[in-house]
């Protein structure tokens, strides 16, 4: 019995939760849902979505895609976004799955924008649930987790568009480590779409030519991603990204404000 429905002049349910406990209930709903989602998905899918689950349904994937190509582009784009939503296993092959039957750019562009809204879903899960509590409760604290949250507020879209190029990153931290520090919704979501683009490109490519691979009985090449042809651009990529913050963090050194060159101090004291 809650206190909305308890006759007038009862006395309180010892059992009844409490204003504080249904508004902690009400935060934490939207990451409880994430969680029990990613839990069934683990449970019911393991390692089903597979590059070994393509080769075994392509025909009837083909057939499907040349009778309905909308209604499976929408069903592919749905599943996408709950692979990434919940966490689930099997991104990249689904991302190899939408080269495979759609082509290299239609198919990079709905793993980009499927991508991308997965992402935001579980952002705004974390963030309403533990997020923005997370980072009031930094605002007024020093220690290294504080310096940390201001220097990526300082170089926010940077900083996100570096952790989405760098290809060691798990996608599921990128996707939550951003929601804890008070990162905004509009710069998650740009930097996200355009910073997975050239990872989602390469590897649409492969799914791409897969038709190929499966005629000769091979399977993919899925480490062409740290070949130097592939690797070389994408560092470059990160490079670019980390230099506003390289260029900041150097203006902020002592003597730096003044104009003084590097080295200056000890010519003069020479």
């Amino acid at each position: 019995m809650t206190d909305e429905t308890r006759p007038e002049g009862a006395p309180p349910d010892p059992l009844a939760p409490t204003a504080p406990q249904r508004s902690a209930a009400r935060r934490l709903a939207p990451l409880i849902v994430v969680a029990t989602g990613a839990a069934l998905g683990w449970w019911l899918l393991g390692d089903r979505l597979s590059f070994e689950t393509l080769r075994e349904n392509r025909e009837a994937l083909i057939a499907w895609r040349n009778a309905s190509y909308a209604l499976l582009a929408a069903a592919y784009m749905l599943a996408y976004v709950a692979v990434v939503a919940f966490s689930l296993p099997g991104a990249l092959a689904m991302t190899l799955t939408g080269g495979f039957l759609f082509g290299l750019w239609p198919g990079a562009l709905m793993v980009l924008t499927s991508a991308t809204a997965g992402a935001t879903l579980i952002f705004l899960a974390a963030k309403t649930s533990l997020g923005d509590r997370l980072a009031k409760a930094l605002e007024g604290r020093g220690g290294a987790m504080a310096r940390f949250r201001r220097g990526v507020a300082e170089n926010e879209v940077w900083f996100l568009l570096l952790i989405r190029l760098v290809p060691v990153m798990p996608f599921f931290v990128a996707n939550l480590a951003p929601a804890f520090l008070g990162v905004r919704l509009r710069n998650y979501v740009l930097t996200t779409f355009f910073g997975i683009m050239p990872g989602t490109v390469v590897y649409t490519w492969v799914g791409a030519g897969l038709g190929e691979v499966f005629e000769r009985g091979d399977t993919p090449d899925l480490g062409i991603i740290f070949e130097p042809h592939v690797l070389g651009p994408l560092l470059g990529l990160c490079a670019l990204a980390a230099l506003p913050m390289i260029v900041k963090a150097l203006r902020r050194r002592p003597g730096a404000a003044a104009g003084e060159r590097p080295g200056k101090a000890k010519e003069d004291a020479a």
